[in-house]
C-alpha cells in the first residue's frame, strides 16, 4: 500500500486541476478513516504537474481583477483565486509528501490533511462558480509567483512555515472581505458566498501555520517571533504590504508586532 508521502506526490503528479482537487480530498478522507499511514519523507520532488491552460505569464501580464456589473471582470477574478486555490493544493501536498516523519508527530498530518482537504474544496467551489458564469479555469493567463515561494523554501521546513501560510495566506486574510463586500455590492451573492467559506477557513489555515511554525522553531531552540523576521526576509521577496487585516489575523493567532514590523513604508 502507498504511504501518505506517496500519496501526497501523487496529488502534486495529476495535471487535470479538477482530478488533482478530488485526490487532495480523498486523501484527506482516507487519512480520518485510518487508510493511510505516514511513510518517509520525499524530499526529491519535482514541480507538480499543470494543465496546459492556463499560460503562466510574469505577474504584470495577468488580467486586472476588477469586478464590474459585467461577467467579465468577476470571471478574471474568480479565476485569479481558483490558481491561487491549485497552488494551494499543491503546496500542502508538497509540505506533506516533503517532510514529517522523524520531525513531527502524528496531529501535524491532521492539521495538513485538513488544509488539503479544505483548499481542494475551494478549488472546486471556484470552478463551479466560473462555471455558472459561462467560464472554466484555463481560459486566462495565470502567474507562478506561488509555486516561486515553494522552490525558495524547499530543503527547510521552518521556512516553509514561515512564509507560506504566515506571508502568502495571510495576504489572503487581509483581501478577501473588501472582494467579498464588491461582490455582494453587485448581486453576486453566490461569489460571495463562496469567498466567505474560503475566507472562515483559510483563518484556520493560517492558524494551523502559526502552530506548526512555533512548534518547529522551538524544536531548534529558537523564540517563534524572534526567529520569523529574519526568515521572512531572507525567503521572501518583497515587503508585507498594508493596509492588514487585524481582526482576521488576531483570529488566526498572528502578534501585530511581528507582521507590522515587515510591513512595506509608504
Amino acid at each position: 500500500m502507498a504511504s501518505l508521502q506517496e500519496r501526497a506526490a501523487g496529488v502534486l503528479a495529476t495535471a487535470d486541476p479538477r482530478a488533482k482537487a478530488e485526490a487532495a480530498r480523498r486523501l484527506a478522507a482516507d487519512w480520518r478513516d485510518e487508510g493511510a499511514r505516514p511513510g518517509d519523507p520525499l524530499p526529491d520532488l519535482g514541480r507538480p504537474a499543470r494543465p496546459q491552460q492556463p499560460p503562466l505569464v510574469p505577474p504584470r501580464a495577468v488580467p486586472r481583477r476588477r469586478i464590474t456589473t459585467s461577467p467579465a471582470g468577476r470571471i478574471a477574478l474568480l479565476h485569479a483565486i481558483a490558481h491561487i486555490e491549485l497552488n494551494a493544493v499543491d503546496l500542502a501536498a508538497d509540505l506533506i509528501a516533503r517532510f514529517g516523519k522523524e520531525d513531527f508527530p502524528i496531529p501535524f498530518y491532521d492539521d495538513w490533511l485538513r488544509v488539503l482537504d479544505e483548499e481542494g474544496k475551494h478549488f472546486l467551489l471556484l470552478q463551479a462558480r466560473l462555471e455558472a458564469l459561462g467560464a472554466a479555469y484555463g481560459d486566462l493567463p495565470a502567474h507562478d509567483g506561488l509555486w516561486q515561494a515553494a522552490e525558495a523554501t524547499s530543503d527547510d521546513v521552518l521556512a516553509r512555515l514561515a512564509v507560506v501560510p504566515l506571508v502568502l495566506e495571510a495576504r489572503g486574510l487581509d483581501v478577501t472581505p473588501a472582494m467579498i463586500r464588491r461582490l455582494e455590492a453587485v448581486d453576486d451573492g453566490a461569489s460571495a458566498a463562496a469567498l466567505q467559506v474560503i475566507y472562515r477557513e483559510e483563518i484556520g489555515h493560517v492558524a494551523i501555520g502559526r502552530r506548526w511554525f512555533a512548534w518547529a522553531a522551538e524544536a531548534r531552540g529558537l523564540e517563534p517571533w524572534e526567529a520569523w523576521p529574519g526568515l521572512v526576509r531572507r525567503y521572501f521577496k518583497g515587503a508585507l504590504k498594508p493596509p492588514f487585516n487585524h481582526d482576521g489575523r488576531a483570529a488566526a493567532g498572528l502578534p501585530r508586532s511581528g507582521y507590522e514590523g515587515l510591513a512595506e513604508q509608504p
